[in-house]
């Protein structure tokens, strides 16, 4: 079941507005009854109608993939190494290969130059 954010957020995209701050646009509020989950809308400062629960509900399968789309996303972002690392890998591929050197010669260069001006200790 998609989470009541989401459900606001691909209403409010269908209605125009593309961002939303849950911190001053939509208060969102979370009255446990009875130890059962119950979010609703505590207020709403935006310039669209205030949806009801039924039109949210219309938005349901559009929010669950969305937020599908979102963990695959994250999951691809966290599998890649850190960005350093990555550079570091295209950096020694490069300067392993003298035809690579002359062809991002500028890249390779400007590396290069930080890597003798601050070399590694060992």
């Amino acid at each position: 079941m998609a989470s009541l954010s989401s459900k606001i957020k691909e209403y409010a995209k269908a209605n125009g507005v593309s961002e939303i701050d849950f911190m001053s646009d939509v208060l969102l509020q979370d009255d446990m009854i009875g130890g059962v989950s119950n979010p609703y809308i505590k207020e709403w400062n935006l310039d669209i109608a205030k949806p009801t629960d039924e039109q949210l509900a219309t938005y349901e399968t559009v929010a669950n993939t969305a937020e599908a789309n979102a963990a695959f996303n994250q999951t691809r972002k966290n599998a890649y190494p850190e960005i350093g690392d990555q550079l570091d890998m295209l950096w020694h591929s490069i300067d392993q290969d003298g035809e690579l050197q002359t062809k991002y010669f500028e890249f390779y260069q400007a590396i290069k130059a930080v890597k003798v001006k601050h070399p590694k200790n060992g």
